[in-house]
This record gives C-alpha cells, structure tokens and sequence, in this order.
C-alpha cells in the first residue's frame, strides 16, 4: 500500500474532490447537513472558487495515492468573529477507516489554524450519526459547548448535533 499523503488541496484536485464529496453526502447522509441537491462543493468550480481563498479557507486531503479522505477548514471573516475557525465536511472512505487518516487530517487542520494569526478557538459540528468523529474530536481536545435535538432530518430519521470547541493556547 503506497504511504499516506496529507495536503491542502490545489484547484487541481477539484474534480476528485467532488467525486468523494458526493461519495460522503451519499453514504452518510444523516452525518451532514448537505445533500447532494444542496452541495456548496457540488461543482469543481465551487470548490476552485473555495480554495482561492486560501489560507482562510481550506480542504486538507489524504491521498493514497488517490483522494481518500478530506476535512474543511475555514475562518470567520466578519471581524469581530475572525478569532474563530470551523472545521467541516470530515470524511474518509469506507475501505480506509480506522487507519488513521481522520487523525492525520484532523491534526494538520489543527496546524494550519494555528498559523492563522488571531485565531484562538476552532468550532465545528458533529452529529449523533457519527460516534466516531466525536470520539476523535473529543480525543483531540474538543468540547461540546451544545446540542441541537433533530438539527438534520432525512428520510423521517433525524439525528442530534454536538456543537464542540478547542480553545488554542497562544503564547
């Protein structure tokens, strides 16, 4: 098996970005608020025009060798919220789970946020349909701030979102 790669997507990578995208909303519909209907990340266009933004805002792959996991990074822009940063859109591919991808992605996320001058507290959200993401947020200092009872709704079935936290140390 060829060795883990973890980076920040280019505009390059947008197209696969897209197939994996659609592969997460397809087979974890209840884990987020999108549907494929919806997508913000539905185009590779859209998702070029996301990752133009960077360092504020960006997609942190795993490749091996091709797109097997992704996790979205983007910070407030209003200036009274720019010390926050949201983590988003967590997903690996079934056949790679619980090798450690999600914590690779989820810790290179945590350093880029942490070279985003300002930002001192890095939020997202996870549903009670993924246990394991929780898990590992929770493992990597996150803390659930709130609830939201039946926050998604999807073929009559609705889950709980936990709104979590890390607080970054700055010296």
């Amino acid at each position: 098996m060829p060795p883990l790669l973890i980076r920040e997507l280019t505009e390059t990578d947008a197209e696969s970005y897209v197939q994996l995208r659609r592969e997460a909303l397809l087979n974890a519909p209840l884990a987020f608020a999108s549907s494929p209907a919806d997508d913000r990340c539905a185009t590779a266009g859209a998702v070029r025009d996301y990752l133009r933004s960077a360092p504020k805002n960006v997609i942190i792959g795993a490749f091996q060798p091709h797109l097997i996991g992704a996790l979205g990074l983007y910070r407030d822009t209003a200036l009274k919220a720019s010390h926050k940063a949201h983590l988003w859109g967590m997903y690996v591919s079934a056949n790679h789970r619980r090798q450690g991808v999600a914590s690779a992605l989820l810790e290179a996320a945590l350093r880029h946020a942490k070279t985003l001058a300002g930002v001192t507290r890095i939020q997202l959200g996870v549903t009670s349909a993924a246990p394991e993401a929780k898990r590992l947020y929770e493992r990597a200092g996150f803390v659930v701030w709130g609830t939201e009872p039946e926050a998604i709704s999807h073929e009559s079935q609705t889950v709980v979102e936990y709104h979590m936290v890390l607080k970054l140390a700055r010296w």
